[in-house]
């Protein structure tokens, strides 16, 4: 299906705003490997580039498994810009605030609101989703624009025509590949030069959905859906988060817990023992309990976490990576999915002012010079959680509640109108830290795009080989 004329035929409007309405002189064909979130985002940015694109999908159907997702204002600007504004409203639910609980007797030692604060400062919604409801609207964005084959798993890649073989034996070709393929990516190792060995956190999750309308029948329980807050118990050694998704009719729980198994596969969709979740949490508290005796089955995902690579582009030129296969995200900070639309945005931004093949490496060098930092940090800081989260009771956790409960009472003192008097820098409570939200928050990718263009671009088109872009060592500020 061209991407041109297959946007014609449909009843969805072509965004002409998109990228100030500017296409490449020269479409490019792309294929795209992987059709998650990221690809699906790649697709579609790429498409309103003016570029044909196929992606390539080793499942023999369309759709996604999984819990809880969550849309940040660095994200669902993009999607209401790709005019899915409605879509989310439909199927999402407008977090209100982060609530941080004792593990033992539910004492809240954190909150920060967002709702309305996030509307005011950052211009764009925070919402919470279900995985399956995200990729089932950037689908629907994308199709009309694309050609999406099923059942064409990749086997091997050829980065220098560039090329792929299929399992069925078929070799697609194409100007540009994009590697979308996720944390367990086959394209990745073909831009290291070899396998690249994910390193266990020592963590795993459990992770289950349930009928709201279950809490909502127990007076201990339905201010969990009816405060549309997003709640994280910490405890010892694990931590659970517990928010509505799918407007409010399922509560999504997500359970970190030493990791103890031997050799247990990376998988989104291990099953879980449920009677052995139950029994992790025992000594969590009342609420815990109540909620655990809700779950009817459970999957268990043994978290792994890699180094960031040296680079995401194949020195020949025609291959990339995008979200999960170069910069995997631990759940603990709920950007995975964020970085992986960002980079789409980015990428479809900064292709759409191709007019030749001969730039398609220096544009492939200003994508990743304007995400990989960005994407570095962010890895970085959600690995920060997982170590302010597990504090075992004693000295350390008791500074850290206290750290929380001042930015909590700076919070409520604004609330009331008064003037801040705490400064949150730093906080152990991430959220609560302005510069950290501004940085994560604030991020508008095409507006970052548009200006790198401005800055760099006539420079960049006339690329000599001293004109350097690729990423060097990051010094984040997210810490």
């Amino acid at each position: 299906m061209d991407a041109q004329t297959s946007g014609s035929a449909s009843s969805t409007p072509e965004p002409d705003h998109l990228y100030k309405g500017r296409r490449a002189t020269l479409p490019l064909d792309i294929l795209v490997i992987g059709c998650g979130l990221g690809g699906l985002a790649a697709a579609y940015c790429l498409a309103q580039a003016g570029h044909n694109i196929t992606i390539l999908e080793a499942a023999s159907a369309i759709g996604e498994v999984g819990a809880g997702v969550q849309a940040s204002p660095n994200v669902s600007r993009l999607l209401m810009r790709w005019g899915l504004g409605p879509r989310l409203q439909e199927v999402g639910v407008k977090i209100q605030a982060m609530s941080f609980k004792r593990w033992a007797n539910d004492e809240v030692v954190g909150w920060t609101p967002l709702g309305d604060v996030i509307d005011k400062e950052y211009g764009s919604p925070f919402y919470l989703l279900h995985r399956a409801d995200f990729h089932r609207m950037l689908h629907e964005a994308a199709e009309p624009y694309c050609d999406i084959r099923v059942n064409s798993r990749v086997v091997s890649v050829d980065p220098s025509k560039p090329c792929v073989t299929l399992a069925s034996g078929e070799v697609v070709s194409a100007d540009l590949i994009i590697g979308a393929d996720g944390v367990k990516s086959v394209t990745r190792g073909y831009i290291i030069g070899e396998p690249d060995k994910p390193r266990a956190t020592g963590d795993a999750a459990y992770r289950a959905l349930i009928p709201a309308e279950k809490l909502l029948q127990d007076d201990d329980l339905k201010h969990l859906v009816e405060r549309m807050e997003s709640n994280i118990w910490m405890g010892p050694r694990g931590h659970i988060v517990g928010y509505p998704i799918s407007a409010k009719k399922e509560f999504n729980l997500v359970m970190m817990h030493p990791d103890e198994t031997e050799g247990a596969v990376e998988s989104w969709t291990a099953e879980g023992n449920v009677e052995k979740m139950k029994e992790t949490y025992k000594e969590w508290s009342p609420i815990i309990q109540k909620l655990l005796a809700l779950v009817p089955s459970t999957l268990d995902w043994k978290l792994m976490d890699r180094d960031p690579l040296p680079t995401w582009i194949h020195k020949d030129g025609k291959l990339a990576l995008l979200g999960d296969s170069c910069h995997p995200m631990l759940p603990y900070r709920a950007q995975g999915s964020a970085m992986a639309i960002e980079d789409a945005a980015v990428l479809g931004n900064i292709f759409s002012h191709c007019s030749d093949r001969s730039q398609i490496l220096p544009l492939l060098y200003a994508y990743q010079s304007l995400r990989y930092e960005r994407a570095t940090a962010t890895q970085k800081s959600s690995s920060l959680n997982q170590y302010i989260f597990h504090k075992p009771d004693g000295p350390e956790q008791e500074d850290r509640d206290r750290e929380m409960r001042a930015a909590m009472e700076d919070a409520l003192r604004v609330a009331r109108g008064e003037e801040s008097t705490y400064t949150l820098t730093g906080n152990a409570n991430q959220w609560a830290d302005k510069k950290k939200s501004d940085i994560q928050f604030g991020y508008d990718a095409d507006e970052e795009a548009e200006k790198w263009w401005v800055a760099n671009g006539s420079r960049l088109m006339t690329l000599v080989p001293s004109y350097d872009l690729k990423p060097r060592t990051v010094h984040s500020a997210n810490h």
